[in-house]
């Protein structure tokens, strides 16, 4: 591992695998594990489609950028929601302390994963499908991304080793 022992920062879609990924990466690294979708719910007492349901989906991305930007953690894994790129200040801030690695996954394996779309808590725009949602945030996850993970046709554990490698 690099010396400074830097926070990982797992970005993508909904499906990616951004949680189990991190579980399984924050053993294999000796690293605890930070799901921010949790620390949302857990700060909000309610679910991310109630949050949603309640105020919008540009209510839950502040509410995530808030939770990402108040984040003071070293040497973790951090499962972000799909949604945090959309945060430019939170994003900047998050690589500020870590490596973001983009966990790339196509449409059709997302869409294979992701069956309950419309009440998962996804911070979209109304009436926007899960393809468009891709096409969207694709650029920015591109973007912010120091490491991207092509994922298809690698385990959860082949993820990781890759990871780990791109880091050394």
């Amino acid at each position: 591992m690099v010396e400074e022992h830097p926070n990982l920062i797992l970005i993508g879609m909904p499906g990616a695998g951004k949680s189990t990924v991190g579980v399984i990466l924050a053993k294999q690294t000796s690293r605890d594990y930070v799901d921010t979708d949790v620390l949302i719910q857990t700060s909000q007492g309610r679910t991310l489609q109630e949050i949603v349901d309640a105020d919008g989906y540009a209510g839950l991305r502040r509410i995530e950028e808030n939770i990402l930007l108040g984040l003071s953690v070293h040497n973790h894994v951090i499962g972000t929601g799909g949604s945090a790129v959309y945060s430019a200040p939170a994003m900047s801030y998050l690589k500020s302390c870590g490596i973001a690695i983009f966990l790339d996954v196509d449409l059709a394996t997302l869409e294979s994963r992701v069956l309950d779309f419309g009440t998962r808590g996804l911070a979209k725009r109304p009436g926007q499908s899960f393809a468009e949602l891709f096409e969207e945030r694709f650029m920015l996850y591109k973007k912010y991304a120091d490491i991207t993970i092509k994922c298809a046709g690698l385990t959860q554990e082949e993820v990781c080793a890759k990871i780990i490698e791109e880091v050394r």
